[in-house]
């Protein structure tokens, strides 16, 4: 069952880009006890998101658009997160 900090994040993402893809893996419980881990089970997040709004942008450029639209999410409420953003058609 999704905390509510990957349910907000899930939210956000689904507004922001209208995915056709969107896991949302809470990897939190593979760095218990590690630098970051604040305890709530929510530390640690990888993303794959596919969207058309992605298509034409570079690697970085997705993942700039896929920060801005989790706010102070990514380096304040989450230690690290991963980031796979795609357009329909690309390579995974």
């Amino acid at each position: 069952m999704p905390g509510p900090l990957q349910s907000e994040m899930e939210a956000l993402l689904t507004a922001a880009f209208s995915p056709t893809r969107l896991d949302v893996i809470n990897d939190s419980a593979k760095h218990r006890g590690h630098m970051g881990d604040d305890g709530s089970g929510e530390s640690h997040f990888t993303l794959v998101i596919e969207s058309a709004a992605f298509a034409g942008q570079s690697r970085l450029q997705r993942q700039r658009m896929v920060n801005a639209a989790l706010g102070d999410i990514p380096g304040q409420r989450v230690h690290a997160l991963a980031i796979r953003a795609f357009a329909p058609g690309d390579a995974e």
